[in-house]
């Protein structure tokens, strides 16, 4: 664990956090998988962990949802990579609520889709995120 760059996955559904999680793994990533926006929050703002990208789901149990914690995660850190994975057809508000150097990936996906978005993100500007 201790070289492989660390991802932060928000998704409140049991199954397809263990998904995200092995590919993932699979592609040489860590990851922290919470179920919550504000579970998110206190792990990157409050503890400080290095992670070089959030996977979020749009649609999340609690008050924040995916759209609104980016853009927090993001006054820490203004190039963070983001991937959203939703249900719904979001592309619209993607547009509108997404912020800048990110993804939207409508589910289902392939888990590789997911590892394929990550790289885009680097090509497009963060380097530290290769696996």
């Amino acid at each position: 664990m201790s070289g492989q760059p660390s991802i932060l996955i928000v998704e409140d559904e049991y199954l397809l956090q263990g998904v995200l999680e092995m590919a993932l793994a699979q592609a040489g990533f860590t990851s922290d998988i919470l179920a919550s926006g504000e579970e998110a929050i206190t792990v990157f703002i409050a503890r400080g962990k290095n992670h070089k990208a959030l996977v979020t789901d749009v649609y999340l149990g609690g008050k924040l949802n995916g759209w609104d914690l980016a853009r927090r995660m993001r006054e820490k850190d203004p190039n963070l990579p983001v991937v959203y994975i939703t249900s719904g057809a979001d592309a619209a508000l993607w547009k509108s609520q997404g912020v800048p150097n990110s993804v939207l990936l409508e589910k289902p996906f392939q888990p590789e889709r997911l590892v394929a978005a990550l790289m885009t993100l680097r090509a497009a500007g963060d380097s530290s995120i290769t696996a």
